[in-house]
């Protein structure tokens, strides 16, 4: 009879334990997808720090009372082995950038959010070998503030743009000697080919096979450039820089507001034909996607750093 019971016993405690073992397996989280391999061709936005503003900065009609973000990114760029880096936001050494370049009276209207993490800091978490090429859509304090960040790398600007780093200047247009002044900078001007893309008379295609090409964009500076990439899906992705600073105004066609406008842009009746030449283009090609430097509507979308845009 002991025997029995002690039979029963142990068959029971056997069920229960198994029981339990199952309801920990079933309990486990499902495993982790493995990371997607790089795109072969792709982009990611390594975003280094935002600031919010008026709407109505931004957007021409917009909510004078309403915040919004505004960006400072970098756009990192896969061609197959080979990485460049299409601005570089704001860099390691901003503060003190900042400081020395931007005037107190425009620091509350030109301003960043702390703290700021640059494009070289995320990248090298990430394990990223150091880059080898930097290009800068222009020269501005909020697009250039990392080139120091990056003694390894050639740093392209378009030729026209070289009048201003010889010339450094002070405040929310400038391009300022902090960040552009150094003497172990390797500057490399990019010659543009008279090979019309995409409604444009002449072109740099920098890996000459149509997937990542430059094309020139005066106004806001006399070298401003913007950069096409087709990435892996066959989509073609267009960062204009400042030509606009929001696609919701480009959509309008309208300039910068006023003050705004008469502090940045060089050459007003340029930069509006360089924003009217992009809108001409997203009319004619709906797929394409315009990216804005400073657009968090649109660079919220796509994602940020380590994500691809493939």
């Amino acid at each position: 009879m002991l025997r029995s019971f002690t039979s029963v016993c142990t068959l029971l405690l056997s069920v229960l334990v198994s029981a339990s073992l199952q309801a920990q397996t079933v309990s486990q989280p499902p495993a982790s997808p493995p990371p997607a391999a790089p795109p072969k061709v792709g982009f990611a936005i390594i975003k280094t720090s935002q600031v919010a503003v008026p709407q109505a900065l931004l957007v021409p009609g917009g909510d004078i009372t309403r915040q919004v973000n505004s960006n400072f990114s970098a756009f990192l760029v896969k061609h197959h082995d080979d990485y460049l880096l299409f601005d570089t936001g704001l860099g390691e050494q901003i503060n003190a950038q900042y400081q020395q370049g931007m005037p107190l009276w425009w620091r509350p209207f030109f301003t960043y959010d702390k703290p700021v993490v640059s494009a070289r800091t995320q990248l090298d978490r990430a394990g990223m070998p150091p880059l080898q090429r930097v290009i800068l859509s222009h020269s501005h304090w909020d697009h250039a503030g990392g080139v120091q960040d990056f003694p390894e790398a050639r740093i392209g600007i378009a030729a026209a743009e070289r009048p201003r780093l010889r010339a450094p200047s002070t405040g929310p247009g400038g391009t300022w000697a902090s960040q552009v002044g150094a003497d172990t900078i390797r500057w490399e001007e990019l010659a543009f080919q008279p090979v019309p893309f995409m409604g444009y008379p002449e072109s740099l295609d920098l890996y000459q096979d149509g997937s990542v090409v430059l094309v020139p964009m005066p106004g806001h500076t006399p070298g401003s450039l913007g950069l096409f990439v087709t990435t892996d899906s066959g989509r073609r992705y267009f960062f204009i820089g400042d030509a606009a600073w929001t696609l919701a105004a480009l959509r309008q066609g309208e300039p910068k507001f006023w003050v705004a406008g008469k502090l940045v842009d060089g050459d007003a009746p340029r930069t509006q034909a360089s924003l009217d030449k992009v809108r001409a283009l997203m009319l004619a090609d709906p797929d394409l996607v315009v990216i804005p430097a400073h657009d968090s509507t649109v660079q919220d979308a796509l994602g940020y750093f380590p994500a691809w845009v493939r």
